[in-house]
C-alpha cells in the first residue's frame, strides 16, 4: 500500500543525493497539483537552491496567474514570474492539429526555461511529471495517446538535466502526499499543461481562448456553488470546450451564428479511466444560461459530453 510519508522521505532523499551543495534547480510550477507538489519535495531537500518559474502562456484561466502568485509567495518559493503570453500566441497561430499544439507548447515551454535556466545558472530543470504523462505520451511498446508537453514535447537538445520525483505516482498518490504536506491544492481540480489551448478546437488565438476562459469560470463557478449548496458531489475535473464550427441560433428576433461550447465534467481516480459526471439538470442549465447570456452573440449553444474514458480522454485535445 502506498504511503506518503515513506515517499516524501524517500524523495527528498533521492534529490538530495543528486542535487550537491552550490548547485541550483529551477522549476516549473503551473499552479496545478503535480508541479506544486514537486516543488514542495525540491525546496524541501535543497532549500534556497531550488527557483520556481511561472509562465504565463496565455492560456490560463480567469485569475489564475494572480492566485498563483500569492499561493507560492505563502510557501516561501523563490518565484521568477514570466510573461510569454505574446509569444506562445505567435507561435501558435494557425495551428490546429492537437499533437502539432503540443509539441510547440512542449518546445517553448523548455526553452522558457532554458533561458531563465541561464539567469540563475541552473543546471536542473524539475518538473511535476506523473505516470499517466509518460504512458499517454507513448514511447517503447506503448501507443502515443496525446503527447504531454513535458514528455513528448521535449526538445532533444535540452541541455537542463531532469529532476522528477512523482514520475511513477498517480493521480490519487499525488493527492495523499500533497495533503501529507499541508498543501492548500490538494484537492484543485487538475489543469492541463498546455492550459486553455488544448480546450480551444482548432486554432487557439486569443480571441478564442477568450471566449473558452470565460466558458471555464463560469462551469467551475457554477458546479462549485452547486457543490456548496450540498446539490452534488464535486466532480474530479469540470470545464468547458470550444468547438470549431458555428451553428445558426436565435438572439431575441436576430438570426445569430455562433459558437458551440461543451461541458465536459468527469470522475477519475488515476486519470487513466474516468466517467462523466451526473451533473443535476438545474446546474447545467444555469450553466447553459449563463454562458449564451454573458459571452453573447459569440456562443449560441452548449452541449453536455456523456463520454466516458475510454473511448475518450478527459480532455478534447
Amino acid at each position: 500500500m502506498f504511503n506518503a510519508q515513506t515517499f516524501i522521505e524517500e524523495a527528498i532523499a533521492g534529490v538530495k543525493a543528486k542535487v550537491k551543495p552550490g548547485e541550483t534547480a529551477i522549476i516549473a510550477c503551473s499552479g496545478g497539483v503535480d508541479s506544486t507538489v514537486a516543488a514542495a519535495i525540491v525546496k524541501e531537500a535543497v532549500g534556497d537552491q531550488l527557483t520556481a518559474v511561472y509562465v504565463d502562456t496565455g492560456y490560463m484561466r480567469k485569475n489564475e496567474s494572480a492566485e498563483v502568485r500569492a499561493m507560492y509567495a505563502k510557501m516561501g518559493l523563490n518565484l521568477i514570474f514570466v510573461d510569454a503570453s505574446q509569444e506562445y500566441y505567435e507561435a501558435l497561430a494557425g495551428v490546429t492539429e492537437p499533437e502539432q499544439k503540443r509539441k510547440i507548447i512542449g518546445g517553448m515551454f523548455i526553452r522558457i526555461f532554458e533561458r531563465e535556466a541561464k539567469k540563475s545558472g541552473a543546471k536542473y530543470l524539475v518538473q511535476g511529471t506523473i505516470a499517466p504523462d509518460w504512458i499517454e505520451s507513448g514511447g517503447e511498446l506503448r501507443d502515443v495517446i496525446k503527447s504531454h508537453h513535458n514528455v513528448g514535447g521535449l526538445p532533444k537538445d535540452m541541455k537542463l538535466e531532469l529532476i522528477e520525483p512523482l514520475y511513477h505516482l498517480y493521480k490519487d498518490e499525488v493527492r495523499k502526499v500533497a495533503r501529507e504536506l499541508k498543501l492548500e491544492i490538494a484537492e484543485r481540480q487538475p489543469f492541463p499543461g498546455p492550459g486553455l489551448a488544448i480546450r480551444v478546437m482548432g486554432e487557439a488565438s486569443p480571441e478564442r481562448t477568450g471566449i473558452v476562459r470565460e466558458a471555464c469560470h463560469i462551469v467551475e463557478t457554477e458546479i462549485d456553488r452547486a457543490v456548496n449548496l450540498g446539490k452534488m458531489e464535486r466532480p474530479w475535473q469540470y470545464f468547458a470546450v470550444l468547438l470549431p464550427v458555428k451553428t445558426v441560433g436565435v438572439h431575441g428576433d436576430i438570426r445569430a451564428y455562433g459558437y458551440t461550447i461543451a461541458v465536459r465534467a468527469v470522475e477519475s481516480l488515476d486519470a487513466m479511466t474516468a466517467t462523466y459526471s451526473d451533473i443535476p439538470h438545474d446546474v447545467l442549465e444555469r450553466i447553459s444560461i449563463k454562458i449564451t447570456n454573458t459571452i453573447g452573440d459569440n456562443i449560441n449553444r452548449v452541449v453536455y459530453d456523456i463520454t466516458h474514458k475510454p473511448p475518450g480522454t478527459v480532455e478534447w485535445e
